[in-house]
Order: structure tokens, then sequence, then C-alpha cells
């Protein structure tokens, strides 16, 4: 009663590999970007007629479909709900996670838009494969990584200021000495929002040890460029910095 069975028949067949050979090369992509659409109009209560076809798509060999899957996860997330998420687009999402970096970049631009429909046990299980994400297939991909600190400030509120300091704290750092400026420049105020998360949480010991651990390892750097880092910081987070060091002293 919602779309005719003959025009969504039409669309499922998008994916036969013969179609890419007689109609379109890219119909596949095609069939990829409109998914999105497709489920919203048919509701969650008929996603068992699309499943199929998204896994199909999902393992495709051309990384453009995959890519076009990946920057829309998270929209089709919503329209899925929390549990058909967790049956059938965590998988997807976790082997988009380990794909060419032209599909992760989709994953990572939406990680937070992803990660916040998810409950909290689940959310959880992501927090060291983060760290996954300064290493890319090119070390000239600076994007990537920057794009990566602002999901973090993001994310940030997503867990507890103890995860924060176990795991999102040392990729904050690894970025802060990053050799492109422009990924710096966004890490520092990474930096400052998690001092900012420690203090709001009352976790004064975390963001103690956190400023501690900055001084030593950029105020006391004997390279200059790390003793320029934390003037930046400082400078970024200046109201934040200086009630933390009325903390200290």
């Amino acid at each position: 009663d919602i779309i005719p069975q003959p025009l969504l028949d039409q669309y499922l067949s998008m994916t036969d590999p013969a179609r890419a050979q007689t109609v379109d090369t890219e119909i596949a992509k095609h069939c990829a970007y409109s998914l999105p659409g497709v489920a919203l109009t048919l509701g969650r209560q008929n996603w068992h007629c699309l499943k199929d076809t998204y896994e199909t798509l999902a393992s495709d060999v051309q990384w453009k479909v995959r890519r076009t899957l990946a920057f829309s996860i998270h929209e089709l997330a919503v329209i899925l709900g929390d549990q058909l998420t967790a049956a059938d687009l965590v998988p997807i999402f976790n082997g988009f996670l380990k794909d060419l970096d032209e599909v992760r970049i989709g994953v990572l631009k939406h990680l937070y838009d992803f990660l916040k429909l998810l409950h909290a046990d689940k959310r959880r299980e992501y927090l060291y494969q983060l760290q996954e994400f300064v290493v890319t297939d090119n070390s000239r991909n600076w994007r990537f990584r920057y794009e990566l600190a602002e999901q973090l400030i993001l994310i940030l509120e997503l867990y507890n200021a103890n995860d924060v300091y176990d795991y999102l704290r040392h990729i904050a750092l690894t970025l802060c000495s990053d050799k492109v400026s422009e990924v710096r420049w966004i890490s520092f105020k990474l930096v400052v929002a998690i001092l900012q998360k420690f203090y709001a949480n009352s976790a004064n010991a975390l963001g103690l040890n956190f400023i501690n651990e900055l001084v030593v390892r950029f105020r006391h750097c004997s390279k200059w460029v790390g003793r320029q880092a934390f003037a930046f910081i400082c400078q970024v987070g200046m109201f934040s910095l200086c009630f933390c060091a009325h903390s200290i002293w």
C-alpha cells in the first residue's frame, strides 16, 4: 500500500551485477544513495524488504558504493530505531571502520551522530576503537585527523570522565603533536574541552593529572613547537586553565 510492488522490485534489482553492464555502471551507487529515502518511505516495519539489499550494497566491490552508505548510516539509524540499528546496522558499521579511508571518512564525519543513538553499553565498546582513526592509509591525509578531533569534541558528552581520561586523553595528546598545524589547532580545543569535562563533572583529580601531563609533555618540551603548543592551549582555554591553576596553587 506504500510503494507499488513492481516499483519496489525494480529498485531492489539495481544491485544485480548484470544491470551494471547493461544499464549504468554506477547503478549500485545510485541505489545506495536512494536507500535512506526508500527506507523512510517504507517505514521501519518494512525494513525486512530492504535488509538484504542493504547488506549486498555494503559488501559491494566498488568503494564508492560502500562510501555512499557510510555517509548515510547515521540517518538510516534514526529511521530504524535502536533495536534494528543494533541488530542490522552495527555489524555493517563495524565493517566500515576497517575499510578504506575513502569509506571510513563517511563514518567518521558522522561518528557522534551514530554513537549517540546506541545504548550506553554498546557505545562503550567503541572507546578503544576510536584510536584507530589516528592511523590512515595515507599519512598526508591530515583532514582525516582534523575531522577526528572535531568529532571527539562532540563525543566527550557521551562518556564519563574516567572513560575520557583512560581512552580519549591519549588520542588528544597524539593529535596535539601532529605535523600539520591545522590538526594541532583543533586538538588544542579538544584538550581544553577535556579539561572542562573533568571539572564540570567534579573529577578534579583527573583534571589535575591531565594538567601535569600537559606541563611535562609540552611546557618542558625540548622542542620549541612543543612549548608553543602549551602556549596555544593556554590561549584557547585561558579561563578554564586559570581555574585549574587556581586549584593547583
